[in-house]
């Protein structure tokens, strides 16, 4: 059975990091498209981050590129999602998704219905 497991939110004032690390089991780990989502109080859940199976290829969504980072270790089945400069407007929930297994190495996605493999979520509270 699939399992992944989130961990690492917490609450950060502005300007702060954190790293949520992603733990996969009951897949294999390195034919899976890996991605990070968030979902905020009263509004739908939204892309933040992907990685190919290969680690090659990696997209952000605009309003994190250049203060978050995700990584992938397919020796340990981990992703990892570095978020650095953190912002009020940051606060979510955050879950680590899987879309797979992919022939592609190199393919990703920016669409959570094409993911088939969640997380439980963990929140992430950035303060003013």
């Amino acid at each position: 059975q699939a399992q992944l497991v989130e961990s690492g939110g917490g609450l950060v004032q502005a300007g702060g990091s954190l790293r949520l690390p992603c733990a996969a089991s009951g897949v294999t780990f390195s034919r899976y498209i890996m991605g990070w989502f968030r979902q905020a109080p009263g509004q739908e859940r939204e892309f933040v981050a992907v990685i190919s199976s290969n680690g090659g290829n990696i997209v952000y969504t605009d309003s994190v590129k250049g203060r978050f980072t995700i990584s992938r270790d397919n020796a340990k089945n981990t992703v990892s999602l570095q978020m650095d400069s953190l912002k009020p407007e940051d606060t979510a929930v955050y879950y680590c998704a899987a879309d797979g297994p992919k022939s592609s190495s190199t393919m990703v996605s920016r669409d959570d219905r094409l993911y088939n493999y969640w997380g439980q979520g963990t929140q992430v509270t950035v303060s003013s």
